[in-house]
């Protein structure tokens, strides 16, 4: 595999993990509020200009994504004790209806689809995969989702 091949695999899951969401084709901006929440988890106290900065989003629609966690309970904005004019961004501490809702989501159904193969054991076989990249790659949640 070289890089053009692991970067197009990353869209493919990408897009893979929107479908699966709950609510997805609903709402709009999932890509911008899941690409927000896993940087502020890699940089938590960061503010939304830091966010913008790293993730290459317009400031809108890095406002807009803040805006939607916060709502759902994800995110918690506060004051930066060091400069009062600016906000920090952190992960919440407990769990909101949504984060749990999303984390109770199986891929089963989107995977199987992009498999097109209704063979369970492919299934398995590329779960297994997934789940060991995940965990050799450190990406197993903690993290929370809109």
């Amino acid at each position: 595999m070289n890089g053009v091949e692991l970067f197009l695999l990353g869209r493919a899951l990408m897009k893979m993990g929107e479908q699966a969401l709950p609510g997805a084709g609903e709402r709009t901006g999932n890509r911008a509020v899941l690409v927000v929440i896993g940087d502020v988890l890699e940089h938590p106290g960061t503010t939304i200009s830091e966010v913008t900065a790293r993730t290459g989003l317009p400031q809108s629609a890095v406002s807009g994504a803040v805006a939607r966690l916060r709502e759902t309970g994800s995110l918690v904005a506060r004051t930066d004790p060091h400069d009062r004019r600016r906000t920090l961004l952190e992960p919440a501490r407990e769990l909101s209806e949504r984060v749990s809702q999303v984390r109770a989501t199986s891929i089963d159904d989107t995977l199987s689809a992009a498999l097109g193969d209704a063979d369970p054991a492919a299934l398995t076989e590329v779960l297994a995969a997934l789940e060991l990249l995940s965990t050799r790659l450190g990406v197993r949640p903690g993290a929370t989702a809109d």
